[in-house]
């Protein structure tokens, strides 16, 4: 290994108390105990891919503060505290979300019955105008007024659209409850 004149970390038992004039290097700290932080908070979490995230989130909080924190007697210390505030944040979040789920489960329904499902058929089967009209009339409760507005036609177009939709529903939905 070629000697860049900086010490490297994992030479100096004792690197976490900073040697003035040592001229310490984030990418040296960071190679040095980026490993050492990971099983620390892989043993807090239990999970390697949480444990890491947090920690990368730590060194990068360092980066962006470098000047300061390698002035630290123990930098890796304060990388470390980050990564643990981090790491406790995310089980605190995770035990939140998965209280709030709890509580929002749902008790089982059952399916859509014989009659829904031939409903929707029918309603399926007619023209786009004619089933948007039916809609927005009995299960939106608009007026003919109101659909001719929303849809952009005249009233007279809305009325046709329903007394069509009726009459194809009415053969649908009569063709399906007695079939000849």
């Amino acid at each position: 290994m070629v000697d860049s004149g900086v010490p490297r970390l994992d030479q100096h038992p004792s690197w976490s108390r900073r040697v003035t004039g040592d001229g310490l290097r984030f990418d040296d700290f960071y190679a040095c105990e980026y490993a050492r932080i990971v099983v620390q908070i892989n043993a807090y979490v239990g999970d390697l891919a949480e444990a890491q995230d947090a920690v990368q989130e730590a060194f990068c909080r360092a980066w962006s503060r470098w000047e300061r924190i390698s002035d630290y007697e123990d930098p890796a210390g304060w990388v470390r505290r980050v990564a643990w505030n981090l790491a406790t944040s995310q089980w605190r979040r995770a035990r939140r979300s998965m209280i709030f789920t709890r509580q929002l489960r749902t008790e089982p329904v059952e399916g859509p019955g014989p009659d829904r499902i031939v409903l929707a058929e029918a309603l399926a089967s007619l023209p786009r105008n004619h089933r948007r009209a039916v809609i927005l009339h009995y299960l939106g409760d608009l007026s003919v007024a109101e659909i001719a507005d929303e849809c952009g036609v005249a009233e007279g177009t809305v009325k046709s659209w329903l007394h069509r939709a009726r009459a194809a529903l009415s053969a649908r939905l009569i063709d399906r409850r007695f079939p000849s």
